[in-house]
């Protein structure tokens, strides 16, 4: 079975990319696993630079296909904040989940609900050896909703902005939905469901 390096140390992450990619017949491994300790610099100006960035340097240290995202949440009114400074939005460094979801609240307040519109955005990018060489391919795909007056009282660590995140067709926050029902239609899904060709190559290769 062909091993697939996906690129977090996100646990949570990790384990909903095993979930997306258990029917995908690739091993999927990670940077633990790999014995990878080391980050680049995630200073790219859009969410599929940094993507990019992410797979070239772990597919370098590894020698694996490796598989990589970047993401986060969009706020129209915001002019499309915090977007890819997402996790390093309050003074460029990195915070508290809660002290990330209180400024999207504080930030939006007195917004009308017509103006309230966001999106979770995704990009992945997969890297791998071929025949001709080493290939590179980008997926974006994002979740429409609304930013919710008040937030969900429960945030899962790692992904603060499910709790501010409002699904009017569902009628839930992001953070109600269940692994399954997340993974099904999440941002994440359909960058790999648009990667699905490329991932079905690999996984008939043989390693």
């Amino acid at each position: 079975m062909t091993r697939l390096l996906v690129a977090t140390s996100n646990p949570a992450k990790l384990a909903e990319y095993r979930l997306l990619l258990r029917d995908s017949d690739l091993e999927v491994i990670s940077l633990a696993d790999a014995a990878i300790f080391e980050h680049p610099a995630e200073d790219g100006a859009t969410f599929s630079e940094n993507a990019l960035r992410k797979a070239r340097f772990y597919f370098g240290r590894s020698g694996l296909p490796t598989l990589a995202d970047d993401g986060g949440l969009e706020v129209d009114a915001l002019g499309g904040e915090p977007g890819v400074r997402s996790h390093r939005w309050i003074g460029g460094i990195e915070t508290s989940d809660e002290m990330l979801v209180a400024e999207v609240i504080r930030r939006m307040e007195g917004v009308a609900d017509e103006r309230r519109t966001a999106r979770m955005r995704a990009a992945a990018a997969l890297i791998y050896r071929d025949d001709v060489g080493v290939r590179e391919c980008l997926a974006e795909a994002a979740m429409e909703g609304v930013i919710a007056h008040r937030a969900w009282p429960y945030i899962r660590p790692g992904f603060p902005y499910r709790s501010v995140l409002y699904l009017p067709e569902r009628r839930c926050y992001v953070a109600e939905l269940g692994d399954e029902e997340e993974a099904r239609i999440s941002q994440r899904r359909s960058a790999v469901a648009k990667l699905a060709p490329e991932l079905r190559v690999l996984a008939s290769k043989e390693r």
